[in-house]
């Protein structure tokens, strides 16, 4: 599987059309309202950081298939998580669920440092390739739910996905204060949520029902019972 970008200029005028359409008709009308993070989703072709195969679609409201049985959160999901994080520029990001490298090129794009964990190995070379010559990232292949602790700490967290549960071993690499972003799933169900990191402790707020890709690897630890 490989990841490049259509070279014809037909295709790419069709793709920028297609672009500008995901601005105006899914981030401008649900709450993507933060004008950085519009601008800088208009700018970044999202094309390049799909499969080829699924380039067509790159631009659908909807969640893409990607090797190993995950998926891409749509650009509404990935969008609405980037305007709760509040960044700013100069702020170091944890991204954890980096796909193809979408998120981590519009994070760069809006002026911060990102290390975007991948642990497919498929999509970690898929995200480097794609990346590739983008100083602000280094893509990191290795389980999700470890992180990077070897960049910490953190200004903010983003989960590009939904997840049960946000382990200490992510939590311990933010700063305290740090904001954190991520998709929660209960029951089936995924939500988007925001919450920060303090010198108390961690926590998320759900803030809209929304579809969003779940990660493997964050199943939330079994109590025990007698």
């Amino acid at each position: 599987m490989t990841l490049q970008a259509d070279p014809a200029p037909a295709g790419a005028q069709r793709f920028d059309a297609m672009r500008h359409a995901m601005v105006a008709s899914q981030l401008r009308t649900n709450a993507v309202n933060d004008a950085r993070v519009v601008e800088a989703m208009a700018r970044v072709p999202r094309e390049n950081y799909v499969p080829v195969e699924q380039q067509a679609l790159a631009y659908r409201d909807t969640l893409l298939p990607l090797p190993g049985g995950r998926r891409h959160n749509s650009p509404l999901a990935t969008g609405l998580l980037l305007t709760r994080a509040r960044l700013q520029p100069g702020d170091r990001v944890l991204l954890v669920g980096a796909a193809g490298g979408y998120a981590a090129a519009v994070l760069a794009e809006l002026g911060t440092t990102v290390v975007a964990v991948e642990e497919d190995q498929t999509l970690a070379a898929l995200a480097s390739a794609a990346l590739a010559g983008n100083a602000a990232v280094r893509v990191v292949a290795g389980p999700l739910a470890a992180g990077a602790a070897d960049g910490a700490p953190y200004d903010v967290l983003m989960i590009d996905g939904a997840v049960e549960h946000v382990p200490d071993a992510l939590v311990e690499q933010l700063k305290p204060g740090a904001r954190a972003v991520a998709g929660v799933v209960d029951r089936g169900v995924t939500r988007l949520a925001a919450g920060r990191r303090t010198e108390g402790g961690f926590g998320l707020v759900d803030f809209v029902d929304a579809e969003c890709a779940i990660l493997p690897g964050f199943a939330r630890p079994k109590t025990f019972k007698f």
